[in-house]
């Protein structure tokens, strides 16, 4: 169902994410995220430059090498574009999330090692989503699941309430109907 018409606008920053995950030979998965910032219009930082309409202001990569258990191995960076010279310093304080786990606790791991000045905006609203996407892209489909076994999505949404038709008919032995008043 496409959103309801606004009211007169034009558009002024576009941001753009994107996320892939990819099961390596070696049993490990490469989580990768992307964000891309654009303007309309012509865009200048005083004492530092001006960017065309359309031309990336903000350009980053990531990717987190983890294992199974979504134990982060390896995190590679990159900054394509960035609109203070400064900027890929941050790179390097992302090594910090070696050894994190892509699970409860990610967001307070990227607080604790990346908050702050400590890391780059960008990239850490990329690493919070990343667990994400590895989630979805690690899930091998519920037909391999055992049915008395609870998949760790299962009370996260409207969807997937326990008490719904979803998992009355998906997980039939994990419903639980709602009491009634």
């Amino acid at each position: 169902m496409p959103l309801p018409a606004p009211q007169p606008r034009r558009q002024v920053n576009t941001r753009e994410t994107r996320f892939r995950c990819f099961l390596r030979d070696d049993g490990l998965w490469d989580v990768e995220g992307e964000l891309i910032d654009t303007k309309s219009e012509l865009f200048t930082i005083r004492n530092e430059r001006s960017w065309q309409p359309g031309e990336p202001i903000h350009h980053m990569l990531i990717r987190a090498t983890i294992d199974d258990a979504k134990v982060v191995h390896e995190i590679a960076v990159s900054m394509e574009a960035y609109p203070h010279g400064i900027c890929p310093q941050a790179m390097a304080h992302m090594q910090r999330m070696v050894g994190c786990t892509m699970a409860g606790g990610w967001r307070k791991a990227i607080d604790q090692h990346l908050g702050k000045a400590q890391g780059c905006t960008h990239i850490r609203e990329l690493l919070f989503n990343m667990a994400t996407a590895a989630f979805q892209g690690m899930e091998r489909g519920r037909a391999d699941a055992a049915p008395d076994e609870t998949p760790a999505y299962l009370g996260t949404c409207t969807a997937w309430d326990i008490a719904g038709s979803v998992v009355a008919r998906e997980f039939p032995l994990l419903y639980r109907p709602a009491a009634t008043p």
